[in-house]
């Protein structure tokens, strides 16, 4: 057990991340369980402890008996320097325990630019970064989440990677685990690699054409897969949820109760990887969400309800549920809130419903400004509808509004960026149109845009970045455009974009670059006032890795990409015509209105598209 000083807590700037002991904590004795695990969120405490799937898998694997799961997250850089110069390792947040300690360390890649932190916490804790370096003494490495769809980059830093959901697997690998503790990594990586959803890096070979690209990626054994096909939940309203959410003693990112509706997307929208990744589609029955809302109110003592999918008002009942969320728990002041809203999916009396108990701002995704664009990423949403959406808000009280766009898209023009502001300006319009007595007075358009970067298993995976340069030019051709005072713009760093693009959809070469960045001091590079792009520059360098190789090449169709052995249930000719669609803005239509042939519905049978959903 580590001992940590309040001492030392006393000079940092919020100690609260460091004691854990929280509310809902789960304590186990580590005396009686036959693996010790830790779930690792490579960010600060307030955002891992706002992540839902951190909360889901703390919960599902703590309901093994033989298991201990606990949890660890990146500490803050003043936390860092006094525990280097303390000799201090890293410990988790239930029992103090050092990371060395563990059995299994397990990582959730959110984000490419939090890379570095997931090198920084195996360095705090004494573990070698190299899987290759690790002996039998070190814990085995796992990884999973978003990213995890190309797991390259990581290739010698992670034992084995979970690709798909991971309530289900992970019970798989723990149950191998008890089974094969004692035996020695290699042995258990082998016997791991086979279950479904599994890829172990070490038992794969990658050989390279003389351009850099891909020539062959196999399997080094005959009994190792060549393909590793994502794990999906097949009954989602019955899947386990955690109910008895740890409650923080200090301020997170999201704190409220979180109520996951569904999985998966119809929207189509070409630059979501999410998107694509997730499907099908499967919804939570709506008893199922007002008990599992009821049971973690009760839990957590919070007045606030986040409805958290990845478009929340396209599930099918949506309406009633907030209806009744806010009939059953407005005496309590508690309010439901949306943390975006499809335009086209809103209505007047929705809007209503959800300004009974509180009123906040709303955050619309037009993601483009110019109806062509709109098509070309598949928004399918026109210019009318936007704008009866927002003068509904207005009529209806509103007058703080968010809208997010995204600039550098494929296929886009300077005039396409400059619309952004001129539908701003149009969305004030419909402000001044509502008659004085029945708007309210503060009226504060926001404005967001952030940069394009191209992610695998979409439509635009073949596109290129778009330089900086011409980045900057439609950065300002947004901002001159902007005339009102009403009106906010925000933006995102370029380069940090830059960075994740090169990661996204990198190779194996990359580790080394990450490896020599982390060396370098690289760390924090998601949060601007750490990010440091000369360390970067340098490593690429220091590597003789060409960054704009990864983010600014467009790639041919026959090309091996190196997540291409991965199977997400969508096929790979699919994406190829949606983005030959694109390049004229050709619309897909929505799922929910018809099959369009992606092929989730053939390669994943036992995943019923719209489980549990009621389609009209």
């Amino acid at each position: 057990m580590v001992n940590i000083s309040d001492d030392i807590l006393c000079k940092v700037e919020k100690p609260a991340r460091y004691i854990g002991g929280e509310i809902n904590e789960i304590k186990k004795d580590i005396e009686s369980v036959d693996i010790r695990f830790v779930f690792c969120f490579p960010d600060v405490y307030e955002v891992g402890m706002s992540h839902l799937g951190t909360r889901i898998l703390y919960h599902t694997i703590n309901e093994r008996q033989d298991t201990y799961c606990e949890r660890v997250f990146a500490p803050w850089t003043d936390m860092e320097e006094l525990m280097r110069k303390n000799n201090i390792p890293l410990y988790t947040l239930e029992t103090k325990s050092a990371l060395g300690d563990f059995d299994m360390l397990g990582f959730t890649l959110q984000y490419e630019m939090s890379y570095t932190n997931i090198l920084n916490m195996l360095d705090m804790s004494g573990i070698p970064l190299k899987s290759s370096e690790r002996g039998e003494d070190f814990p085995i490495i796992m990884a999973g989440g978003p990213c995890a769809y190309n797991p390259e980059p990581l290739h010698d830093i992670i034992d084995f990677f979970e690709i798909g959901e991971g309530e289900e697997m992970m019970n798989d690998v723990l149950d191998l685990y008890r089974e094969y503790k004692g035996k020695s990594k290699k042995e258990f990586l082998r016997a791991v690699s086979k279950i479904e959803g599994i890829y172990v890096p070490s038992l794969y070979d990658v050989s390279y054409n003389e351009d850099g690209t891909i020539k062959e990626f196999k399997p080094k054994y005959d009994d190792v897969k060549p393909v590793v096909k994502k794990r999906i939940i097949n009954n989602f309203d019955k899947v386990s949820f955690p109910v008895d959410m740890i409650v923080p003693y200090t301020e997170i990112v999201h704190d409220r109760v979180v109520l996951e509706l569904f999985r998966g997307c119809t929207n189509g929208c070409r630059f979501c990887q999410a998107g694509m990744i997730y499907r099908p589609v499967r919804e939570k029955k709506l008893d199922t969400l007002l008990e599992e809302a009821d049971r973690m109110l009760k839990a957590s003592g919070y007045k606030e309800i986040s409805l958290s999918s990845l478009s929340t008002c396209d599930y099918s009942d949506i309406t009633r549920l907030v209806s009744k969320l806010i009939e059953k728990h407005s005496s309590e002041k508690v309010s439901v809130a949306l943390p975006s809203i499809r335009m086209d999916a809103f209505s007047v009396d929705l809007i209503k419903e959800i300004q009974k108990v509180k009123k906040t701002g709303l955050t619309f995704a037009p993601e483009a400004g110019s109806q062509r664009m709109r098509d070309v990423i598949n928004k399918g949403l026109n210019e009318e509808r936007i704008l009866e959406a927002v003068r509904n808000a207005f009529e209806s009280g509103w007058s703080t509004i968010k809208l997010y766009f995204m600039i550098g898209l494929p296929y886009e023009t300077i005039d396409d960026v400059k619309a952004i502001g001129e539908l701003a300006h149009k969305v004030e319009d419909q402000y001044y149109g509502v008659p004085k007595e029945k708007r309210n007075r503060g009226l504060r358009i926001t404005v967001s845009t952030s940069i394009f970067v191209p992610k695998p298993f979409t439509p635009f995976q073949w596109a290129p970045m778009q330089k900086l340069d011409e980045v900057d030019d439609k950065i300002n051709a947004v901002k001159s455009s902007i005339k009102s005072r009403n009106i906010n713009y925000n933006y995102h760093m370029q380069k940090v974009s830059y960075l994740e693009a090169v990661f996204a959809r990198g190779d194996r070469k990359l580790c080394d670059v990450l490896i020599k960045a982390f060396k370098n001091g690289a760390r924090f590079d998601g949060w601007s006032e750490y990010f440091n792009n000369d360390v970067w520059m340098k490593a690429f360098e220091e590597c003789n890795i060409d960054g704009d190789f990864y983010a600014y090449r467009e790639r041919n169709y026959d090309e091996i990409l190196p997540w291409d052995f991965i199977d997400i249930g969508v096929n790979r000719k699919y994406l190829e015509i949606e983005n030959e669609k694109a390049k004229t803005g050709v619309l897909t239509k929505n799922c929910r209105k018809g099959c369009t042939g992606c092929g989730v519905n053939v390669n994943f049978k036992e995943g019923e598209c719209f489980e549990g959903a009621i389609l009209n």
